[in-house]
Order: structure tokens, then C-alpha cells, then sequence
């Protein structure tokens, strides 16, 4: 089929009980774990210490505030989302490169889940501004493959609009146990959307 580029939960966790080699960046993929499965909230230093094995005192070392942690972890979700598509565009053909975007998101329910936590923040000026700017990046990388492919500009963004929001809709339904239709399905059904061949 398609090329699967996921960034898993597993690759996020840190070696408890290294204390001493903890870094920041280390708090802030457990932020990002922590923030994908409860929300903003669930980003609280006391928990995330304990999971990772350490103290208060190592967070301080590394942040000033909890604000700082969550800006840290939003930032890593960013660098991930260039990463992916950095990895998607070394496919050469656009309808392949979508396939594998579609296959790749609908695999990765961590990434779905931080997006949907994020949309639900959306009142804080500083969260709603990463989130935009993630999504702003994920749908020009999607309308640069339909125009590639032919689709006129104003088409293309329309079509990526509903195909990034049926993403986050069914990936929110499959979280509340509302959706278990076989993901390709799913896939195949925006890849129509897109004007694409099925997967």
C-alpha cells in the first residue's frame, strides 16, 4: 500500500529512573504523551515527574513555569508535523503521497488525539495560534499535492478543508467509541472526496 511514517506513543516514553539524564526535551515529549491523553490539565509537573521518576527539582532546572512545559510540548508536536512531511515528500507521486498522509494519520491516534485537545483550547490565544499554525501547514502540504495533480487552487483547499475536518471528526468518534469502521474505508472515502483513486 501506502508508506506508513508514524511517531509512536512508545517512542516517546524516557528511561524512568535516569534522573540524571533527564533533558527538557524529555519533560516535553512526556507533556505531550500526557496532554494526548487528558487534555491540557492532564500537563501538571507533580504527575509527569512521577512518571518519569524524578522530582520537582529536575523540572525546575529545565523550565520556569508549567507554561513554559506546555509551549515546549507544543512546540515538539510542530517539529513532528514537519518531520512527517518532510518523510511524505520524498514520495514522487502526489495521489501516493496523499494515500500515505491519510494512512499515516488514521494510524497515529496520538496525533489525533493532541489535534482534538488542542481545537478544544482553542480560547487561549497561545494554544489556538500553534494549533492554526499546524493546521495552516498540514493543509497547504495536502493543497500543493491536488494542484500538483491538476486541481485548480480554490477546488484543491476546499477539498482538503473537508478532508482534514472528516479526519478530525471520525478520529473524535473513534475516541468515543461512536466509529469502528475499518480505517480504510475511511481512507478510500477521502481519497473520493480528494478526487483521488482509492488506496
Amino acid at each position: 500500500m501506502g508508506t506508513t511514517i508514524r511517531l509512536r506513543m512508545e517512542d516517546w516514553h524516557c528511561e524512568v529512573g535516569n534522573v540524571s539524564r533527564l533533558s527538557a526535551g524529555d519533560w516535553a515529549k512526556a507533556a505531550l504523551e500526557a496532554l494526548a491523553k487528558g487534555g491540557l490539565a492532564a500537563v501538571a509537573v507533580e504527575p509527569i515527574a512521577v512518571r518519569l521518576g524524578t522530582t520537582k527539582g529536575s523540572f525546575y532546572w529545565h523550565f520556569r513555569n508549567r507554561r513554559a512545559l506546555v509551549e515546549a510540548a507544543l512546540a515538539l508536536w510542530e517539529q513532528d508535523t514537519e518531520k512527517v512531511i518532510a518523510a511524505l515528500n520524498e514520495i514522487a507521486d502526489p495521489a501516493r503521497r496523499m494515500c500515505a498522509l491519510l494512512e499515516n494519520a488514521m494510524a497515529d491516534p496520538v496525533d489525533a488525539a493532541i489535534s482534538f485537545r488542542l481545537i478544544s483550547a482553542a480560547d487561549d490565544p497561545g494554544i489556538a495560534e500553534i494549533a492554526r499554525r499546524v493546521s495552516e501547514r498540514r493543509l497547504a502540504f495536502m493543497q500543493a499535492a491536488l494542484e500538483e495533480m491538476g486541481t485548480p487552487p480554490d477546488l484543491a483547499r476546499r477539498r482538503v478543508v473537508v478532508g482534514y475536518g472528516s479526519y478530525l471528526g471520525v478520529a473524535a468518534l473513534r475516541r468515543l467509541g461512536a466509529s469502528d469502521e475499518p480505517l480504510t474505508d475511511f481512507i478510500d472515502q477521502v481519497m473520493a472526496g480528494l478526487a483521488l483513486p482509492p488506496s
